[in-house]
């Protein structure tokens, strides 16, 4: 009967336990005329569209949508291109009554941040700017000492004059 699951680009067989081809690896499919192959669940189906290497590390935003629909959307094109993604609420934004309004922003892991801003076109954030060097640090503190300083003295000679 020959091997339940095969590379559609390569021809390789693979196991049931296998995922992706061991050759070139692409995602394994079930063999054309398999009869009494188990049926996948949307769960199921959706795991093995994955890529591993896409999967690793802490969930980076890599884009807004404008509702639900529409990250619903993204979240399929990511997931056509094998990147897992996660869609949550914007942060100060809620709309009770209407559950699928509200923007959206959609994280991917780490690992297939890149690939993901190259799927959805998304530019690369900034890089984050170098820390203040400490003479403006100096600066910053002993203004605000002064200032302080100025109210203070402006309060007390208010006080004492009345």
């Amino acid at each position: 009967m020959g091997t339940p699951l095969v590379c559609p680009a390569c021809g390789t067989g693979g196991g049931l336990k296998e995922r992706f081809c061991p050759r070139c690896g692409s995602p394994l499919v079930y063999a054309p005329g398999m009869a009494g192959r188990p049926r996948e669940d949307d769960a199921t189906a959706r795991a093995r569209k994955i890529h591993p290497a896409y999967a690793d590390g802490e969930p980076v935003r890599v884009a807004t949508a404008q509702n639900q629909p529409e990250a619903e959307l993204v979240q399929g094109l990511l997931l056509e291109s094998g990147i897992p993604s996660l869609v949550r609420r914007s942060g100060g934004f809620d709309v009770p009554d209407f559950l699928a309004a509200g923007p959206r922003d959609i994280l991917v892991p780490r690992g297939g941040e890149a690939a993901a801003r190259d799927v959805l076109g998304t530019p690369r954030p900034p890089a984050q700017r170098a820390p203040a060097r400490p003479w403006v640090r100096a600066m910053a503190v002993v203004l605000a000492v002064l200032v302080i300083g100025l109210v203070a003295t402006g309060v007390i000679a208010a006080i004492a004059g009345a």
